[in-house]
């Protein structure tokens, strides 16, 4: 596993982010594991996510010449991303939108650099993958070219269809998926931590029931 997943789940689990147990979902799915970026609140705590972020970019190997956050968890990671890239001799601009239009001042919907070429969306986690729709939609009315969507974690959870909500927002739009961190991937980091036997067969069975049928 590479290191920069070991270290996004190390700070998931110390700050409280990635929780085990079970959980009722919004679905009504009881679920083994929650996940809640938001725990993730501190300065320096944000920094490494932000590296991770720009690890899993970087990994990814796509060209990007801007990046884009959907409101509104998407602007502080944007931010963060963007400064954590720039620390990897990468220096990108980012923009990221108002759920209203600003009728006054600068006006409009869309705050920080132009949109122009291939577009990276940095949001924390994809559900219905509505936001994500809205975001590509208007990153395409600005004449950019929306690429790519990176996610702190795939849940490899399918919707009401058989794929996942990740894949099907990929295969239906054409955006190359980049996922900081996979259900496959937290499966490898518990099996090394003795003691979590029962947690990775719950999640396994999760899996077998709810996971993206490929």
């Amino acid at each position: 596993m590479q290191d920069h997943k070991t270290r996004f789940l190390d700070l998931a689990f110390d700050h409280g982010a990635l929780r085990l147990g079970e959980f009722t979902l919004k679905s009504g799915r009881v679920s083994p594991y929650f996940f809640n970026l938001g725990a993730i609140a501190g300065g320096s705590a944000m920094a490494t996510l932000a590296d991770c972020y720009a690890r899993a970019i970087l990994d990814a190997g796509i060209e990007l010449d801007g990046l884009f956050g959907p409101a509104y968890k998407g602007i502080p990671l944007v931010t963060a991303t963007a400064c954590a890239l720039a620390g990897h001799d990468v220096d990108l601009p980012f923009t990221y939108n108002r759920k209203e239009a600003k009728d006054h001042g600068e006006g409009g919907q869309l705050v920080g650099a132009k949109l122009a070429g291939r577009i990276g969306i940095v949001d924390d986690v994809i559900t219905a993958g509505t936001a994500v729709r809205e975001a590509i939609a208007l990153i395409r009315a600005n004449q950019a070219q929306p690429c790519a969507l990176v996610v702190a974690l795939d849940r490899q959870e399918r919707g009401t269809g058989n794929r996942s909500a990740l894949r099907e927002l990929a295969e239906d739009t054409g955006i190359q998926p980049i996922a900081v961190c996979t259900v496959d991937d937290l499966l490898a980091y518990l099996t090394r931590h003795p003691g979590q036997e029962n947690v990775v067969e719950a999640i396994r069975a999760y899996r077998r029931t709810y996971g993206d049928l490929g």
